[in-house]
């Protein structure tokens, strides 16, 4: 089973419609879980499946301006992680490939909740270059694909050579003080 659903929105966190975010968890959070609550029965019986979930870079940091995504990210990491522990004794592997930013269109089509005078306005101009290098969808299924293909696979699987290197510089970074992978002038 791969799950790849991933919605989001544009709007500092004091401001984000609360009922944003509950439609953020529901399609990126609650629809993987109800589909694993689905197909996991089966998987338990016969002794063996797969679970694959397209997670994201922002399941392990943040980026301001996208927190309830974010959010969600941390969560379904939060999922994934405990269906490993729970059904690796029933031969079930669980993995999450990461992408960073993926040149779907998901982002331009995100919903902006922003004023024009809202106080926020210089760091979301700033967001951009938090965003590093796209990679494509095709990349991201390739990474997918050779996850399936592995006896052992990993829980964890960077999706192409900026999310590699974004998670090793979180991973490096002293985890007292918030991270963000290039310095922000707003």
């Amino acid at each position: 089973m791969v799950s790849n659903a991933g919605e989001t929105v544009r709007a500092p966190l004091e401001s984000v419609p609360l009922d944003e975010v509950a439609r953020l968890f529901e399609i990126n959070t609650f629809g993987a879980l109800r589909v694993v609550q689905g197909a996991l029965p089966a998987m338990r019986e016969r002794g063996s499946g797969r679970l694959v979930f397209v997670s994201s870079i922002q399941g392990r940091l943040v980026l301001p301006m996208i927190g309830p995504y974010s959010a969600t990210k941390w969560a379904l990491e939060a999922l994934a992680e405990t269906l490993a522990i729970e059904t690796g004794h029933f031969g079930v592997k669980v993995s999450l490939v990461q992408p960073g930013a993926v040149s779907s269109g998901g982002g331009e089509r995100a919903k902006v909740h922003l004023k024009e005078d809202d106080p926020y306005s210089g760091l979301y101009r700033q967001v951009g270059v938090l965003r590093g290098e796209v990679v494509t969808p095709e990349l991201v299924a390739a990474k997918v694909a050779d996850t399936i293909e592995l006896a052992e696979p990993p829980l964890r699987v960077p999706a192409g050579a900026p999310a590699e290197q974004v998670l090793a510089a979180r991973k490096a970074a002293p985890a007292d003080k918030p991270f963000l992978a290039a310095p922000l002038n707003w």
